[in-house]
């Protein structure tokens, strides 16, 4: 059954997809500050939902979001963002074995977060329950596996931009 963690949950992710596409609308301020406040509520919300465990293995969420779609979508992130897109990550497992800091980019973690969002959100309109439960299921199983961990860092970087913003 829906409850209303996941339905909390959907909303946000409606709300986070509807943020990135209309970025190229708003101002850089805008844009850090929506993020900054829907980050944290979907990494809770996520973490809230509560997926069976026995469908994971027959979950799945097909990708609709086209290559130009979502290179749209970074890019007008990259052009709000400007030279403060890049940060370095200090969390990537090639760090290890690296002399030299690995740059990462801020549009790129959250176009990947969207691609994620807006495939899910694709998969459970307009579907029975019992397949929106399957796609609930699948993104919190890649949640955990993957985007959990963009949404931490992109949030880290975004805070940095906000305090600590090289343009003004």
């Amino acid at each position: 059954m829906i409850n209303n963690n996941a339905l909390a949950f959907m909303a946000l992710c409606n709300e986070y997809c509807q943020a990135l596409e209309n970025a190229r609308e708003t101002d850089r301020e805008d844009f850090v500050n929506s993020m900054l406040r829907l980050l944290p509520r979907i990494y809770i919300s996520a973490t809230d939902v509560n997926a069976d465990s026995s469908v994971i293995e027959e979950s799945y969420i097909a990708g609709s979001l086209d290559e130009d779609y979502y290179d749209a979508i970074r890019r007008s992130v990259e052009n709000l963002l400007g030279p403060d897109d890049t940060y370095l990550e200090v969390f990537e497992e090639d760090m290890k074995y690296s002399d030299t800091p690995i740059a990462a980019s801020i549009s790129e973690g959250l176009a990947d977060i969207f691609q994620v969002l807006y495939n899910f959100l694709d998969s459970v309109k307009d579907v029975p329950e019992e397949l929106m439960l399957l796609g609930l299921a699948a993104v919190k199983d890649d949640f955990g596996a993957y985007w959990s961990r963009i949404l931490c860092n992109v949030l880290r970087a975004l805070n940095h931009v906000r305090y600590n913003s090289t343009a003004d």
